[in-house]
């Protein structure tokens, strides 16, 4: 497993053309699995379910198409895009099991904050409580995403993967309907208090990494 994190921030279209190359080579069995991390200027993606009207402000970003599952969606400064280059196919070949171990993962990692991150049938994310707004018209608490999660599977092995948002400047977000989801909002961790770094988040990434995937594989 190669570990690679990236300063600055990294073109889309580089990005993408690295991880093909690279779940080709894991594929091919020439390359380790490789977990990327790294940080985009602001863009929005959309996945291949990406519903045209979901997109309210098109000259805001540039749009890039992406062949991962899911919606649209915003990257940018301050969120920890994570590209997960994992050879499925030896993680028993079983794609549910791998994007509940994504989800665990980022659950996991978010738990070394004290930041309860939750799943919601037929909502595709991590999810945040907030106890602190208003409840919701029909008396629930408001709920909001704290992180996405977008894949796609080539000869077994994943690419694409998990963006988190760290310090993001949520405003960025309103130029989309982010996953087509228009009756929650959208998070970050120092949104919800915490003096979290970008490196914070990576360790508890790493920490949790095996725990979730090693100690799970097969």
């Amino acid at each position: 497993m190669e570990w690679i994190t990236s300063d600055g921030l990294t073109d889309y279209d580089t990005a993408v053309a690295f991880m093909e190359s690279r779940a080709a080579d894991i594929a091919a069995g020439d390359a380790d699995e490789c977990i990327w991390l790294v940080e985009h200027p602001p863009l929005y993606t959309a996945g291949t379910s990406a519903k045209i009207e979901d997109l309210t402000d098109p000259d805001r970003f540039p749009v890039y198409p992406s062949k991962r599952g899911g919606q649209y969606t915003y990257h940018g400064p301050g969120q920890r895009v994570v590209y997960v280059m994992l050879d499925v196919g030896k993680r028993g070949h079983d794609v549910r099991r791998f994007v509940k171990q994504l989800e665990t993962w980022v659950i996991a990692a978010l738990a070394e904050f004290n930041v309860v991150g939750e799943i919601r049938d037929g909502r595709v994310g991590v999810w945040v409580q907030r106890d602190d707004k208003p409840l919701t018209a029909t008396g629930a608490k408001a709920e909001d995403k704290v992180a996405a999660i977008g894949i796609r599977l080539r000869k077994w092995v994943s690419f694409h993967g998990i963006s988190i948002n760290v310090e993001p400047n949520l405003d960025h977000f309103t130029g989309i309907i982010p996953c087509g989801i228009t009756e929650h909002g959208v998070t970050s961790l120092v949104d919800l208090g915490l003096p979290v770094t970008m490196d914070d988040v990576d360790v508890a990434l790493k920490r949790s990494f095996e725990r979730v995937f090693e100690q799970n594989k097969g």
